[in-house]
């Protein structure tokens, strides 16, 4: 089963930045995305980004409107770890932060998350 390893999360003054990191591993699989969703308190779970990274689309990412301009995702030249840089960050921001791997099976597809790390901002 394939494992994700976080990153990067913590208390952060509005306005501020963090870069969170979450590495695949022990996949049998093969990754074609991958990417962060959070959710804050009392919220529902979005996405917030999407890094695809195998296939026609290798290299095309996806952003949640309210993060446009201020988050980036990216990967290593290996393509099994993804990167978040947050920037600009406001107190709706916080919550906690699950990196998510799509793999291709030979069936069809599935999905993995991480344990999420949290962050927080602060007005």
């Amino acid at each position: 089963q394939v494992h994700l390893l976080e990153s990067g999360g913590g208390l952060v003054q509005s306005g501020g930045s963090l870069r969170l990191s979450c590495t695949a591993s022990n996949s049998i699989f093969s990754i074609f995305a991958m990417g962060w969703y959070r959710q804050g308190p009392g919220k529902q779970r979005e996405l917030v980004a999407r890094h695809t990274l195998s296939g026609t689309l290798s290299g095309s990412t996806s952003y949640a409107d309210s993060v446009k301009g201020r988050f980036t995702i990216s990967s290593d030249s290996g393509k099994s770890t993804v990167f978040l840089q947050m920037n600009s960050l406001k107190p709706e921001d916080t919550g906690v932060y699950y990196c998510y791997v799509e793999l291709k099976t030979p069936t069809g597809w599935d999905e993995s998350f991480g344990q999420g790390t949290q962050v927080t901002v602060s007005s």
